[in-house]
């Protein structure tokens, strides 16, 4: 895995990254639709459901950051539409920054969870059941399943603790998962666009 020419793009990695980028954007666009579509059917009962912790930034956060260390239970898309409650396009690019951040730390503690952690029940429990399947890809694909990671469906932090477990270096990791704020960004524009409509 640290030879170089591992992390270079092969048709194979490249079709598997346009699929799950595809895989992206169409689960984006059902949020999107959905969001839209709730926004005018229901006005603002679309969202009374969250009042207990809505206006309470802090714990929006910390089940954000929970979620995307235990694989991304709750979509970030979730998240993006709830940042962009207030219309203030400053909060809102603020906020996305921030669930970028948060992302990405979450990526880094995943890492640290499968290097320091890779013979406890835990990680085992979760490569069994969430992100074992992805096992092969990393084989094949080196460093790059991180960059398609930090850009698609597949288990971000599921990932990031896999190339913990197989020492991975952490510096190569957390430059590729740098990736992870470009999702973030283009997914935040497409949600703000549509909070708009």
């Amino acid at each position: 895995m640290s030879n170089i020419q591992q992390e270079v793009p092969t048709p194979g990695k490249t079709r598997f990254l346009v699929r799950n980028l595809l895989k992206g954007f169409t689960w984006l666009a059902v949020m999107v639709v959905a969001f839209v579509w709730a926004k005018h059917e229901l006005g603002d009962g679309y969202i009374n459901w969250l009042q207990p912790i809505y206006e309470k930034p802090i714990a929006v956060f910390s089940i954000f950051l929970t979620s995307e260390i235990l694989i991304g239970i709750i979509p970030p898309e979730l998240f993006m539409i709830w940042a962009a409650r207030n219309g203030v396009i400053a909060d809102y690019v603020g906020n996305i920054a921030l669930l970028a951040t948060v992302s990405y730390l979450a990526g880094f503690i995943g890492h640290r969870i499968g290097t320091y952690l890779n013979q406890s029940k835990f990680y085992r429990l979760m490569k069994r059941n969430f992100f074992g399947k992805y096992e092969k890809y990393i084989k094949n694909f080196g460093g790059f399943i991180i960059i398609v990671a930090a850009l698609t469906p597949v288990p971000f932090s599921g990932i990031a603790m896999m190339m913990g477990s197989l020492r991975y270096p952490i510096e190569r990791y957390m430059f590729f998962a740098l990736f992870r704020f470009v999702r973030f960004g283009v997914y935040g524009f497409i949600i703000w666009e549509a909070n708009i409509l």
